[in-house]
């Protein structure tokens, strides 16, 4: 379904890429779970992927569709939830839904179908005729989500989705992931709630510093040769990860000073370490 291969990324004015060679893919018919400290680079590949960012090199194929060759295609079968939901403060609930609607080109029918559906799943049918600016963050992450899902997308990108959710929607929407994995399609599930990322993902992707750590099955982790949480794993790579950056910069700033007081000061080896 979603097919990333040696994604770069770098931002203006910046030396290091953000993310660097990511590569990854999320299968039909499952729960891709996507983790990293803050700072990783999750949100830089999310915003890759949907096309709301460029990037210098790779490649990410949604479905057989290239997000830069064949965008339009790309981006119809996807649904996005983002970390931050902004959304038109000045429609109603109503026409924030209907706006969507039009845009993917949901028939009257599927859509007053998944409308009803989706306002009984997260209890939002006596506040979706009222304006967005009066809703709580709770109604207005909802509204997100019934937004980006209206449209039946083949895979959903979803960023800290349960963020300001109750615990009843939480639940619904973790239902709702399951279900539409169960049918075929997929679910790119990003999230700091590593718990719940184990309870709910069948694969799982660790990324550190720009760079995809390691992709591992959810049941492989409670093998019994492996018995380890998705919480334990996550810190023992990150913390591995941390103490070789330490090391590494550690060692550089020692080759620095080293050659700043040197005769024979190096250029070659400044332009590697610029490139590390």
């Amino acid at each position: 379904m979603l097919k990333v291969s040696n994604l770069t990324k770098t931002y203006a004015g910046n030396e290091k890429s953000a993310i660097e060679n990511v590569s990854f893919d999320v299968r039909d018919g499952e729960i891709f779970g996507f983790i990293g400290p803050n700072g990783a680079g999750k949100s830089t590949t999310i915003k890759c992927i949907t096309g709301i960012l460029n990037f210098e090199s790779g490649s990410i194929e949604i479905d057989g569709n290239d997000i830069r060759a064949n965008a339009i295609a790309a981006k119809r079968l996807v649904g996005y939830v983002s970390d931050n939901h902004i959304i038109y403060d000045k429609l109603t609930g109503i026409e924030f839904v209907n706006f969507m609607c039009d845009m993917f080109g949901v028939d009257p029918t599927s859509r007053k179908e998944r409308l009803d559906k989706y306002l009984n799943c997260f209890e939002l049918t006596k506040a979706i005729g009222d304006p967005i600016k009066s809703y709580s963050h709770g109604m207005k992450q909802k509204l997100n989500i019934i937004g980006a899902l209206i449209h039946n997308p083949k895979i959903w990108i979803l960023d800290e989705p349960l963020l300001g959710l109750d615990p009843k929607s939480s639940y619904n929407l973790k239902q709702l992931m399951r279900e539409h994995a169960q049918a075929g399609n997929s679910v790119f599930f990003s999230s700091h709630m590593l718990e719940i990322v184990e309870k709910v993902c069948d694969r799982v992707g660790i990324i550190d510093h720009g760079k995809m750590i390691t992709c591992c099955s959810v049941a492989d982790l409670q093998n019994s040769e492996i018995k380890t949480s998705l919480e334990d794993l996550f810190l023992s790579i990150t913390s591995k990860n941390v103490e070789n950056q330490v090391e590494k910069n550690e060692d550089n700033n020692f080759d620095l000073i080293t050659d700043k007081n040197s005769d024979k000061f190096d250029l070659g080896n400044d332009t590697d370490r610029k490139g590390e």
